[in-house]
């Protein structure tokens, strides 16, 4: 039994030894790859849960004109004129 064990550790010693030229990640680059595995599956669980709150019902044009909701005409046409700088004046 010690020949076999003899022959097994002759045969493996050469995986064993370390070539200093050979450059590998190691224990560091596995821990930065998980890291970012990580940072990828909580962004995608993140994001998932935002999307199943947007709503996605498109608001009803069909009673105003091409392109604008029946509310936006009103708020269009007490603007007109009106400058980003200029305030109501109070009345009374």
């Amino acid at each position: 039994m010690s020949a076999s064990v003899s022959l097994a550790m002759t045969q493996l010693v050469p995986l064993a030894e370390v070539d200093e030229n050979k450059v590998t990640p190691g224990v560091l680059g596995f821990i930065v790859f998980a890291a970012m595995a990580l940072a990828v599956w909580v962004l995608m669980k993140s994001m998932s849960k935002h999307m199943g709150k947007v709503d996605f019902k498109e608001k009803d044009t069909r009673g105003g004109e091409a392109g604008t909701a029946p509310d936006d005409e009103a708020t269009v046409a007490g603007t007109a004129g009106k400058t980003s700088g200029e305030a109501k004046a109070p009345q009374g």
